[in-house]
């Protein structure tokens, strides 16, 4: 599956659902299907900077491709960082870099966050690709 498809996939997810309050609870559900972060893997190193929340990012290089692991001490926190994963885990550094996150306008996701939390998307989204693109250069 594409990184669009992907992106696609959450955009057809979203639809299902016409109230904001609906939308809210299937972040939550996908919060909840976020593996998460042993405590031992919650260091300072992995704590992204600018989200209201905390918010704890790993990642790993295997046969050029990137796998993101995640979490947060806030369910809906989790469930955006989650659909992060869902779109970036396993695509290469370069097509990380190179694609932006369509489904967050699409689903109309930044204009229902307070300002604080759209903040934090914007965060990780730049921890993601701050991380595919040390990939390229380590």
């Amino acid at each position: 599956m594409t990184i669009q498809e992907k992106q696609q996939d959450l955009i057809d997810e979203f639809s299902i659902y016409e109230d904001w309050m609906d939308k809210y609870e299937y972040i939550i559900e996908l919060g909840k299907a976020v593996k998460g972060l042993s405590e031992a893997h919650k260091t300072k190193d992995k704590l992204i900077e600018g989200c209201q929340s905390n918010v704890w990012l790993a990642c790993t290089l295997q046969d050029g491709k990137m796998f993101f692991e995640a979490d947060a001490d806030a369910i809906i926190t989790k469930g955006i960082i989650g659909m992060l994963l869902q779109v970036y885990n396993g695509e290469t550094p370069q097509t990380i870099l190179q694609t932006e996150p369509f489904f967050i306008d699409a689903i109309g996701l930044t204009e229902h966050l307070s300002p604080t939390r759209a903040n934090g998307l914007l965060s990780m989204v730049k921890r993601i690709k701050t991380e595919a693109l040390q990939s390229l250069n380590p």
